[in-house]
């Protein structure tokens, strides 16, 4: 420890002039500080003297009555009722307000001294697999996940009971280290105790040091009416238990829905393909078609089309975030029986006839322009030798 002989005039050390301000000795110090802070310069014994140095200037200068008196007398005035920085704890302690946001605590996490950041939870996954119905409708189902808990033989300490932790030596009980390179420092949590700032010489025996233990985890989620295959739900604060009393992670919902047998889904939309005859085409139809909610008669106009779409209106699916329901797309298409009665084969080919005795303008047009299409061109007749 320097002696009062050996200490160097404290406005020098902070390089400002006997005159200057409050503020300017302030920033003075907080140059000093930044300059020579322990997380910007590990293993550095000259800077963490020269920090705790300016610290002492700082505390003797900042302080009206003791600057009055160091002004008059120097060193011995404040001697013994300055302050005593054995080691650099003590000025965090000190002056914990000027290292708590602003610039030291955008570098160095508020000094680091007064609490180190407690970190979150681990976030879990859990598989969920429903039917459409309990998808569009919602549900309540009764959820299993593995998620660990707290260790009751150590408390969740990790240590043998009566045994303690250590203090990390790579860090010294920080957490945190300072990596460098060149002018660059970034701040990362220790590899060696992985932030906790302490190491476990003597674990539990049966969390082996983690301070918790697995444990099987049975709840009743209620899931919204409208969620999709291949979402995500979110149960927070499920998830893993924080290392170091911080909060919880999420359990996430992993959602996949069945196929079902008769309704596909787009969106909001669900989507019916319906076959219909060739009669029920051409005449018309009211047909029973099935919905989430029930039957629905649906009424099928004369001279529908393969693949026209009808559409009924709020028989699909809600928004899961705003619950707006979608609509049921009923798709036609015509199906052509393989197998045929005598009695229909008859009427068939009646009507075959009937149609080429009486042919549709649209049938007619086709037909044009096949025979256009075939007709033979006067190239091609020369080519043959009949021009």
């Amino acid at each position: 420890m320097a002696t009062m002989a050996d200490k160097r005039d404290y406005y020098e050390v902070l390089g400002v002039s006997r005159s200057a301000s409050d503020k300017e000795i302030a920033n003075a110090y907080r140059k000093l500080a930044l300059k020579n802070h322990p997380d910007a310069n590990p293993d550095n014994e000259e800077a963490t003297e020269r920090f705790k140095e300016a610290a002492e200037a700082y505390e003797v200068l900042n302080d009206p009555e003791k600057r009055s008196r160091y002004d008059q007398y120097g060193h011995a005035a404040v001697d013994g009722g300055g302050a005593q920085f054995h080691d650099v704890e003590d000025i965090f302690e000190a002056f914990g307000d000027m290292f708590s946001g602003g610039l030291f605590g955008d570098l160095f996490g508020g000094g680091r001294r007064r609490g180190r950041r407690q970190r979150r939870g681990a976030d879990i996954r859990c598989d969920v697999t429903l039917d459409l119905e309990e998808a569009a409708r919602g549900v309540t189902k009764t959820v299993g996940f593995a998620r660990s808990k707290r260790c009751a033989s150590c408390d969740a300490s990790g240590v043998r009971p009566g045994s303690s932790k250590e203090q990390c030596s790579r860090c010294g009980g920080r957490g945190q280290v300072v990596q460098s390179a060149g002018i660059l420092r970034v701040q990362t949590a220790c590899p060696a105790c992985q932030g906790a700032g302490a190491i476990i010489t003597d674990p539990c025996s049966d969390c082996r040091g983690r301070g918790f233990v697995p444990s099987r985890v049975k709840l009743d989620v209620k899931i919204p009416a409208g969620i999709d295959d291949g979402m995500r739900y979110p149960l927070q604060g499920q998830g893993e238990p924080s290392p170091d009393g911080g909060p919880s992670g999420d359990c996430y919902l992993f959602i996949a829905v069945r196929p079902h047998r008769l309704f596909e889904r787009e969106g909001r939309h669900l989507i019916l393909r319906l076959p219909i005859s060739y009669t029920q085409a051409a005449l018309g139809a009211i047909i029973e078609v099935p919905t989430l909610n029930g039957r629905y008669d649906l009424t099928v106009p004369t001279g529908t089309q393969p693949g026209e779409v009808f559409r009924i209106r709020g028989e699909g699916v809600p928004d899961p975030r705003g619950g707006v329901h979608g609509d049921l797309l009923v798709q036609t298409f015509i199906e052509i029986p393989k197998k045929l009665s005598n009695e229909q084969e008859k009427l068939l080919r009646e009507l075959a006839e009937l149609e080429d005795a009486h042919v549709t303008p649209h049938r007619k047009s086709f037909i044009e322009k096949l025979r256009d299409y075939f007709a033979p061109t006067a190239e091609d007749a020369e080519v043959k030798g009949d021009v």
